[in-house]
């Protein structure tokens, strides 16, 4: 989806419903009441799509939001990774939660299984920053 936006474009749904589908193709506008009534709306309907996530970000990005726009490039790469994974990435990036090794295995599995390269960036920054601060797990 190659489309550039401003912030007049910011909110999506308001400015660019165009733009917005679920992950099952449906448009914006057929997620209604009554068709949540009628059975027609599934879970995976109310799941945001990655291409969305990423219109979000480049719209935080041209009002000099880049960190936001970092954050929204990450959750669309996360929208591919099992919520159970996710957790379980949560819990073991805590502090001295996990060793650098284990850390770089999860970032390696970020890249190799989800294509998740900007994830993958923060896991490995913050074992270098909890290594600098002496909180990464002990070895075995």
């Amino acid at each position: 989806m190659s489309v550039e936006l401003t912030p007049a474009d910011y909110p999506l749904s308001i400015n660019r419903p165009d733009l917005l589908t679920t992950p099952t193709g449906r448009a914006l506008s057929d997620i209604t009441m009554s068709a949540v009534v009628a059975g027609e709306v599934t879970n995976e309907d109310l799941r945001v799509r990655p291409e969305t996530l990423v219109l979000q970000g480049q719209i935080a990005e041209s009002v000099g939001r880049r960190q936001l726009g970092e954050n929204c490039r990450r959750a669309a790469e996360m929208t591919a990774i099992p919520d159970e994974e996710v957790l379980a990435m949560y819990n073991a990036l805590r502090p001295r939660a996990s060793t650098g090794a284990q850390l770089e295995e999860m970032a390696a599995r970020l890249e190799g299984t989800y294509d998740a390269a900007t994830c993958a960036a923060l896991v490995r920054e913050a074992a270098q920053v909890y290594a600098a601060r002496n909180l990464l797990a002990e070895e075995d």
